[in-house]
């Protein structure tokens, strides 16, 4: 059982425009977050706002987010300035009977906080598999670990999830009343990311079969 505390808002992540959206389970949050590939962070760089896409995986309460040692981005964020972490997941395309109110069915996480760098060996580690394991299951195990060169080249940041937030938009559209008998087609139209076909690394060896935990990947 869950047993993890809602979300309370702060006064940064209090949704305001849709209240009505906003959703205070932090298991809502949590599936969210485990159920996208990209977030963006957001920092304040040489005074003007830098977004960037950023991969990142979820331990519990906290984000792992990682990327380059070279990357302005996360040294900015390292050194504990205030950064916002978002990740959005489009449903689906809301077609409504005027222009006004065509809009998305979405999930919208969003997180504040101060990141820490993560340092220590251990949770360097920890970290790194809660990544790889968020984009590709399985892989953690099955292929060679980060050498000591490939960790002084990688910046793993720490991010807590106790200021965030989560909005939701699901259902038909919300026309006006005047509006409803107007001959105009309206509804959702779904949006799904789907698994392709593996396409095998021209450097295999020829028959190498594809494993199971690549086979067996969902979205």
């Amino acid at each position: 059982m869950d047993t993890a505390p809602p979300l309370s808002p702060t006064a940064r992540s209090t949704v305001r425009r849709g209240a009505k959206r906003a959703r205070t389970d932090r298991a809502e949050l949590y599936a969210t977050l485990d159920a996208g590939l990209v977030g963006h962070l957001g920092v304040v760089l040489d005074g003007a706002p830098l977004v960037l896409p950023t991969g990142y995986g979820r331990q519990g309460d906290t984000l792992y987010l990682h990327g380059s040692t070279g990357a302005a981005s996360l040294r900015a964020a390292s050194a504990g300035v205030p950064v916002c972490f978002t990740v959005t997941l489009v449903d689906g395309v809301v077609y409504a009977r005027s222009a006004f109110h065509h809009s998305m069915n979405y999930r919208c996480a969003v997180v504040h906080g101060v990141a820490r760098r993560v340092t220590g060996p251990d949770e360097l580690l920890h970290g790194l598999e809660a990544l790889t394991e968020h984009l590709a299951p399985g892989s953690w195990d099955a292929t060679r670990r980060p050498d000591r060169r490939e960790l002084a080249a990688t910046a793993l940041l720490a991010l807590d999830l106790t200021e965030a937030s989560l909005k939701v938009r699901t259902g038909p559209p919300g026309d006006d009343e005047q509006d409803l008998a107007t001959p105009v087609w309206a509804g959702v139209l779904p949006l799904r990311t789907v698994v392709g076909e593996p396409e095998p690394c021209p450097l295999l060896p020829a028959g190498t079969p594809v494993p199971a935990r690549v086979l067996d990947r969902e979205i």
